[in-house]
């Protein structure tokens, strides 16, 4: 009986010498983030506070730019935490990829998930994506925070099935001239709300002209563009000096939303020409910037 005793002492011991190295590794393990957006809501909801309406045909995104920025807010929302992957929501004719789309699914960190469009041009499976994701990534503890972009009480499901997996969900909205764009049921069930203004997607959104669907006169190659980012890393370098280029550089190939800014309105006042709405000409510029830096370090 003592023998038995002993033996059952001793594999508790080593139970509990498991657990304990479990718990270890658990606490060094950086919690993980993850931003949903749904593309929808975005367009939608951008496009009539920037550019006063939603029809995705009378305004440009500058979606590069836009999840750029996004992934700058959760960096400093989510200090302590790392970036999965950006999941891009959208509708799509038996989901193919439009030009638009295959320029966003080629970009960094993102991951384009498409719906269908029906002869409304309104999006189906868009919300059960989402919900598949986000319940998928909880329950295998990828994820600890989401930010969800997003307004449609269809909704409501994914969040809960998230949060039953002990992730924690944060909605983010976008400001509505009047009212509100989201469904009240949605802003009841998630763990944080925040809205995002007009300062926020200004710089992203732009209204079309006439003259937007003619082919652009004079418009620069990437190497002029990738040579201009250069120029503007250079002068950024010089009046900001190499421990602003530390802190920097672990946000390759990101920049804070502020930088950002600044190196698009310098490039176009250099160009002298318009760089919104162009996402093969801002990434030129951006990785123009960077080489410059990176050469510097």
């Amino acid at each position: 009986m003592n023998d038995d005793l002993a033996a059952l002492s001793a594999r508790i011991d080593r139970t509990n010498e498991l657990l304990q190295r479990m718990l270890a590794e658990v606490a060094k393990t950086p919690s993980t983030h993850a931003i949903f957006v749904d593309a929808g809501y975005l367009y939608a909801a951008a496009g009539r506070l920037v550019a006063g309406t939603e029809d995705r045909r009378a305004f440009d995104l500058d979606a590069e730019g836009l999840i750029d920025a996004l992934i700058d807010k959760a960096r400093t929302i989510f200090a302590d935490s790392r970036l999965l992957r950006v999941y891009w929501y959208d509708g799509a004719r038996r989901r193919i990829h439009t030009a638009e789309q295959q320029i966003i699914a080629e970009l960094p960190d993102v991951k384009v998930r498409l719906g269908n469009l029906n002869a409304n041009n309104q999006q189906k499976g868009v919300d059960s994506l989402i919900r598949t994701d986000l319940e998928s990534l909880a329950r295998h503890r990828a994820i600890s925070d989401a930010a969800l972009l997003g307004g449609d009480e269809d909704l409501v499901s994914a969040v809960e099935a998230a949060q039953g997996y002990g992730a924690r969900v944060h909605l983010w909205g976008i400001e509505a001239p009047e009212g509100r764009n989201q469904a009240e049921p949605l802003l009841w069930e998630v763990d944080s709300q925040r809205t995002l203004d007009l300062d926020f997607f200004k710089p992203y959104v732009s209204r079309r002209t006439a003259a937007a669907h003619e082919p652009a006169a004079g418009r620069p190659t990437r190497d002029d563009v990738r040579f201009v980012g250069a120029q503007i890393a250079a002068k950024w370098l010089a009046a900001r000096g190499r421990d602003a280029l530390v802190e920097l550089l672990p946000g390759h190939p990101y920049l804070p939303g502020s930088v950002d800014q600044d190196l698009l309105v310098e490039a176009e006042g250099l160009l002298q020409y318009s760089l919104r709405g162009q996402a093969d000409l801002r990434r030129a510029l951006r990785d123009g910037f960077w080489e410059h830096l990176q050469t510097q370090f």
